[in-house]
């Protein structure tokens, strides 16, 4: 899933991303907004993933949310 397809559906998407990664605060999901990399870099600093692993990660996510 693209970029502007994942802007388009965050509204949708951002109850499953609370239930997928649990740690994330309601503050860090509205600053996500839909952007991939931000959702990236916070997965890395909350979970302390490696950039692959966090990139790894999102995009499984976004797969099983088509």
């Amino acid at each position: 899933m693209n970029e502007d397809i994942f802007k388009g559906k965050w509204k949708e998407l951002k109850g499953s991303v609370k239930e997928k990664w649990g740690d994330l605060t309601d503050d860090e999901i509205t600053e996500v907004e839909g952007k991939t990399e931000k959702l990236v870099g916070i997965l890395q600093e909350k979970y302390g993933y490696s950039k692959d692993k966090a990139q790894e990660e999102y995009n499984k996510f976004m797969e099983d949310n088509k």
